[in-house]
Order: structure tokens, then C-alpha cells, then sequence
């Protein structure tokens, strides 16, 4: 490898702040002589780089490219490769980038930190055999591949060194847990079954690259100062793991137990922390060893999730966010086929293993700053260094696109029966799933519920979502099988208690089986009105059976209290509005089966039109028959017919009965034109809850009652 001298002319002392841009132009200056100055030059370089990645990922992101990418060609584009040596606006020259690098740097060690800090070291130990094996053959596979390819070229023996070749070949078959965790949460598959494997996996293999750099680290310490110094390497880096785990982890625990107060975290714990990644990276990068993952292993021994670790990532991850041939090529390949073979074993579909082959492979930010730091080295080379570079934006590119077209978690959840109420036989069982975001929402949910029945009994599925925060991976905690959850996490202990007593009050009409499900926030609903319908949407589309979404109100259904809602003496006035259709006639159906309860007083409004248009004939003749089917055989359900002309008569009539009332249940009636509604469609502000929905649920009615909008079953098969 030819060495090649540089001379590098420093003048002191730095010029660092600019005396202001007003006596720079009097004094007639360049703006050349501006950029003379560190500070100015810092932040213009940082304002351009910001400003032309939004850019291109603006452009970018319609295909599903992830931001690292633009964020490598705006530093392509605003280097010597698009401007000239000597223009005074270069913001990637070799002069001028010293400054901007330690900044980039010292991000990008954070960057590590955050990711140890949210990640959970316990899934190495309670991952399946599935997930060590993938983890482990994905990383070894692949480097013993390219050292066998690269040893047997002749050509490439005596152009590179035998230790950079074994220091290229583990660095080029590393897993990134960071870089894959990033790529299943842009594509939200961090829920699904693809998902939760790909994490496991990542996370082995990721522990598994981190001890061979070590090694390889030690190695090439063995070569260039003897074997000593290789052991004394191992030593240290085996005192550095001691100490993080027996001294460190210990003592944030304490802190954490004696500082926390009410859940909130005291500052002092979250400067301690801040302070113990620079120790740890002053510590690595003096005895070099296990650089840079110093501050990775150091964020590995905090307490991923609440209180310390979400403290840490919502002050620190904001502003994180916005700032040799033959063998080179087979690594990805050689990582593609060492794991179809395995996923197959498994028995993972084919498209679901090329997808979980895809996700394994992907290349990001941490690579990019391996193969940086072997190039200021001196391990890599110009042209090798530019060539990884080059594969990397390939990878990162394609890779998205590819899993999201080979994989559909909606697939495994596609329904060959008919899962509706109309469907469901008298006495039969009903199995429902019942999402509870904040606390208050349960009393509604318990309010519906409480109209179940021994006759009709209801199968519940109460499931409880969490904010992830301060933790990469989702938890899924089934509180029948964990009894211990409770005292561990504390957000849920209210809500699944709330569930437990009303089972037990209402024995033998209710079965309740409650979970908690801790996921990102882009999937769960969250009182931002644009995310709760973009959740709802997404169920509507997906969803095997019949769906609902309610949506409360001031007044209470029924003010639970300790004793079975059988025995109380109030009455429920529950109201259903049909028009006609399959949904509708799912709401109906539902209401028929709350009016088993001795208490529920319901109501059928029946809206017609004389003037049928755009009626289905066969969707008619069903609604004629359930309707004529209730009348004849339940007489004790009040049935008023009101015939309407067009919206603004369904809308005076609403208005008119809506205080008679506690809860209305409709049907979506999603895209559906009929007189009845005629007019009224302009008005809607959420489309997914239908237009009655919408209607009733308005401030405009008063907000005082609950409305549930029913959606009949779209999937089968």
C-alpha cells in the first residue's frame, strides 16, 4: 500500500468567532475571509446540509428511501466532486471540514449511546433457537466466505494486507441492530411476526460483530506490537465489560431508585448518564479498544424503557434526527443465501424469507462509520472506501421497496369464515378485542359491555397500548400468563384491575383475558386527531372481522358500580340507526343482542326514502326481511319508521331525538349514496366514521352521547 505524505500548515491562535458580519462589510471583506472564521463556517455548512438533504429527501421519500440516504448525497454533492478546491463556498473541502467532523463525530457516537440505551440485552438470552441461529450464521457465514475468497486470489494477497483483509471482511459482514431497527420501523413492521424476528436476530448478530471487531482489533494490535500487546488489549477490553456491568449498571439503579420521584427522573441521573458515554469513549479511544462501541456498551447498561432510558431519548434523540473486488460483492450475497437455507428450515414461507433475507442485509449509518474509520486508518483505501459507500446507498436504497413488496403482515390474518355478529349463533360465544389508549377510556368500554348476558356471553380481549418510548423493542405482556406483570409495570396495573373486577361482578357473562402492548406511536392512537384517523383507517382496510369505533360521551351509559349490571335497576336507552346495508344491519345486529339485557330499552330508527335510487335490490330484500324478522318475533323492541326526503330533514330529526338517547349505534356506510343522506356528504369532517356517524358525534349535537359506528366484515379470504 503506497504511503503518501501530507502537510498540513495550522495557524494559531483559531479563529473561531467572527466580529460580526457588520464590520466585516465595512471593511469591505470577502466573503472568503467570513469563512475564515470556524464558527460562521460551522454553522453554514450545517444550514446547507440541512436545508439540501430536505431537499432531496423530499424527493426521495415518495419511494420509500430512507433520510440516511439523502443525507449522503447532500455531503456528495456539496464536496470537491460537484465543487471546485478553491471555491470559498466549499463546505466538504479537506480544509474545512475538521470542525464540522467532530461535530459529526461526536452525533454519531451519541447516536450509539441511544441505541444501547434503547435496547434490551435480555432478548439475547429469551430469543428462540430460530432467532440465535439466523443471528449467529448470518454474521459468521459471510466472513468466513470472504476471507476464503479473498485468500484464494492471488491478486488480492499482495495488494492488501493479510489483517486489513480479515478487519475488511468482518467489517463488511456485521449486523447493525440500530440500522435494522430504523428500517422495520420506517416500513412499521416492528409488530409483526417478520418483524419481532428480524429484532432478535439483529440483536444477536449484532453482539456476535461487536466481540470479532474486538477480536479483529486485538489482532491488529498482535501484528504491529507483538502478542503482548494483543493480550494486554483483551484484558483491558475485559475489564472495561466488568466494570459496566458490575460497577456501572448497579450504581445508575441506585441513583435511579433514590432520585426518581412519582415516575419523573431527577436531572442529576440524566447528567450522570451524559457524562458516563464521554468518560466511556475517552476510556476506549485511549486504550483502543472496542472503538468506537464504548458508548454503545455503556447505553447497553442503562435501563432500557422508564424511567431513566425514555428520559433520556426524548431530551436527546430530537436533535440526533436532524442532523478488495472479489470478496467486496459476495458478502451480501453470501448473507442472502446462508439465510434462505436457514428460513426455510424454520419453515417461513418463501416471500416472507427473502424479505427477512432483505431486512438481515440492509446497510446503514453504522457501517457507514466503520468503513470511514478504517479509511482515516489507513485499512481501506481511497477507491475501496468510495466503493462501500457506493453499496451502501444501493442497499439502503432497494432494500425498502423490495420487503414491502415481498411482505404483507395483513396476509397471516386473512379470515376464510364469516366473523360477524349476524353470523354469530344465539348463545354462541362472542369473542371481542377491546383497545384501551388512556384510562378513561375504559369506563365507556365497560359501559357497552356491561349489557352481555349469561345467554349471549362476551369473550373480551382487553388490550392495553403504551407509547414505546426509550426502548427499541415493542413488548408484548400477556397478563393472565405473567401474574408478576403488575408490580413491574405500573401504567397498566389500573386498567387490567379495572377489567378483573368487572369480570368477576359479572361472572359467567363476561371472560376477560387482558395484555399490554408497548409500541412505537405512529401505531397506536394518540390524542393527535391526524394519527387517530390513520390508525382507524388502517383497521378498517385490515381488519378480519367486524370492526367498531366509539366514540364517547359526556353522558354515561351506566354508572358502574360493584354490583352485576344484571341486578341494577336502570335502564339503558340505546338507540340503533338503519338505513340500509350490510352495515347497518351488523349494527342491528348488535343491538339485538344488547337488548337480551332486561335493562336495555332499544329503540330501531328506520329511515326511508320514497325515492329509491342507487338501492341495491338484493341488499333490500335483506334489510326487508331482518326488519320484518324483528318485528314479528321481539315485540318488545320500539320501532319507529321515519320517512326523509333528503340530509337536512335526516339532520332536523336527528337533532330532534338525539337527547333520548345514551348511546347510537350506526353503520359506517362508508362511500355509500343514498336520499336519506343526499346533501350531506360536503359536511362530513371524518369520512372514516361514516356520515350519521359523524353527525352524532359532532359538537354541534351537544357531544353528550356515545356513538358506536360498526363496520360489517370487507375481508374474507
Amino acid at each position: 500500500m503506497e504511503t503518501v505524505k501530507v502537510e498540513i500548515c495550522l495557524s494559531y491562535p483559531p479563529k473561531v468567532n467572527a466580529p460580526g458580519l457588520m464590520t466585516l462589510l465595512s471593511n469591505v471583506t470577502r466573503l472568503g475571509n467570513i469563512l475564515d472564521y470556524s464558527a460562521p463556517r460551522v454553522e453554514l455548512q450545517m444550514i446547507l446540509t440541512f436545508v439540501l438533504t430536505q431537499a432531496i429527501h423530499f424527493v426521495l421519500k415518495r419511494l420509500r428511501i430512507p433520510i440516511f440516504i439523502s443525507q449522503i448525497l447532500a455531503g456528495i454533492m456539496l464536496g470537491p466532486t460537484v465543487f471546485r478546491h478553491d471555491d470559498p463556498l466549499i463546505t466538504m473541502s479537506e480544509n474545512s471540514v475538521s470542525i464540522l467532523g467532530t461535530v459529526a463525530s461526536f452525533g454519531y457516537l451519541f447516536f450509539l449511546f441511544l441505541a444501547g440505551v434503547k435496547m434490551d440485552f435480555s432478548m439475547t438470552y429469551r430469543s428462540g433457537k430460530k432467532a440465535l441461529c439466523i443471528g449467529i450464521l448470518t454474521v459468521l457465514v459471510p466472513s468466513l466466505v470472504c476471507l476464503f475468497m479473498a485468500h484464494s486470489a492471488p491478486e488480492e494477497r499482495q495488494r492488501y494486507r493479510p489483517r486489513d483483509v480479515y478487519v475488511l471482511a468482518v467489517a463488511h459482514s456485521t449486523i447493525s441492530f440500530p440500522v435494522i431497527h430504523s428500517l422495520l420501523s420506517g416500513l412499521k413492521l416492528l409488530n409483526s411476526e417478520l418483524g419481532r424476528l428480524g429484532l432478535s436476530s439483529a440483536l444477536i448478530g449484532n453482539m456476535l460483530s461487536l466481540l470479532l471487531l474486538t477480536v479483529s482489533q486485538g489482532v491488529i494490535a498482535a501484528h504491529r506490537k507483538g502478542l503482548e500487546r494483543a493480550i494486554e488489549h483483551l484484558r483491558g477490553a475485559i475489564v472495561f465489560i466488568v466494570v459496566l456491568v458490575f460497577c456501572f449498571r448497579p450504581l445508575m439503579k441506585w441513583m435511579v431508585r433514590k432520585m426518581a420521584a412519582g415516575g419523573k427522573i431527577n436531572s442529576v441521573c440524566l447528567y450522570a448518564a451524559i457524562l458516563s458515554f464521554m468518560v466511556a469513549h475517552t476510556v476506549t479511544s485511549t486504550l483502543q479498544i472496542m472503538t468506537p462501541f464504548g458508548p454503545f456498551l455503556t447505553g447497553l447498561a442503562i435501563q432500557d424503557g422508564p424511567p431513566l432510558g425514555s428520559a433520556l431519548v426524548e431530551k436527546m434523540e430530537p436533535p440526533l434526527r436532524q442532523a478488495p473486488s472479489t470478496y467486496r460483492c459476495c458478502g451480501f450475497d453470501c448473507q442472502i443465501w446462508s439465510l434462505l437455507p436457514v428460513s426455510f428450515f424454520w419453515k417461513i414461507p418463501t416471500r416472507d424469507a427473502l424479505a427477512f433475507a432483505f431486512i438481515m442485509i440492509s446497510k446503514g449509518v453504522v457501517e457507514m462509520a466503520i468503513y470511514s474509520n478504517m479509511y482515516d486508518r489507513g485499512v481501506i483505501t481511497a477507491p475501496i472506501f468510495a466503493y462501500m459507500t457506493l453499496i451502501i446507498i444501493v442497499v439502503a436504497s432497494i432494500v425498502p421497496m423490495l420487503v414491502k413488496a415481498l411482505y404483507d403482515p395483513s396476509r397471516k390474518y386473512a379470515s376464510f369464515h364469516k366473523r360477524s355478529i349476524m353470523h354469530c349463533k344465539y348463545n354462541e360465544e362472542l369473542r371481542m378485542l377491546s383497545c384501551v389508549h388512556v384510562p378513561a377510556n375504559v369506563n365507556s368500554i365497560i359501559d357497552i359491555l356491561s349489557t352481555s348476558t349469561k345467554e349471549s356471553p362476551i369473550a373480551l380481549h382487553v388490550l392495553h397500548l403504551i407509547k414505546l418510548s426509550g426502548r427499541a423493542t415493542p413488548l408484548f405482556i400477556s397478563h393472565d400468563k405473567n401474574q408478576n406483570t403488575l408490580s413491574n409495570d405500573y401504567y397498566s396495573e389500573n386498567v387490567v384491575l379495572s377489567f378483573k373486577r368487572f369480570e368477576r361482578d359479572n361472572w359467567g357473562a363476561v371472560s376477560v383475558k387482558a395484555y399490554t402492548a408497548v409500541t412505537p406511536t405512529n401505531m397506536i392512537i394518540e390524542s393527535d386527531n391526524q394519527t387517530i384517523r390513520s390508525l382507524n383507517y388502517s383497521m378498517l382496510e385490515k381488519a378480519p372481522c367486524s370492526i367498531g369505533i366509539l366514540v364517547e360521551g359526556r353522558r354515561r351509559l351506566n354508572r358502574y358500580n360493584s354490583q352485576p349490571s344484571s341486578n341494577s335497576s336502570s335502564s339503558y336507552n340505546i338507540a340503533v340507526i338503519f338505513l340500509g346495508g350490510k352495515d347497518d344491519q351488523e349494527a342491528l345486529a348488535l343491538g339485538l343482542r344488547m337488548s337480551e339485557n332486561k335493562n336495555v330499552q332499544l329503540t330501531i330508527i328506520h329511515l326511508t326514502s320514497g325515492n329509491m335510487i342507487l338501492a341495491d335490490d338484493t341488499e333490500t330484500m335483506e334489510d326487508e326481511i331482518m326488519l320484518r324478522n324483528v318485528k314479528e318475533n321481539i315485540p318488545c323492541i320500539t320501532h319507529i319508521e321515519k320517512q326523509v326526503s333528503d340530509g337536512p330533514e335526516t339532520l332536523d330529526f336527528l337533532r330532534f331525538i338525539v337527547d333520548n338517547y345514551q348511546l347510537f349505534i350506526v353503520g359506517r356506510r362508508y362511500k355509500r349514496e343514498d336520499p336519506q343522506t343526499m346533501g350531506l356528504h360536503e359536511w362530513t369532517e371524518f369520512q372514516e366514521i361514516g356520515i350519521i356517524g359523524d353527525l352524532l358525534s359532532s359538537a354541534d349535537f351537544g357531544g353528550n352521547n356515545s356513538v358506536l359506528i360498526v363496520q360489517n366484515q370487507q375481508r374474507i379470504g
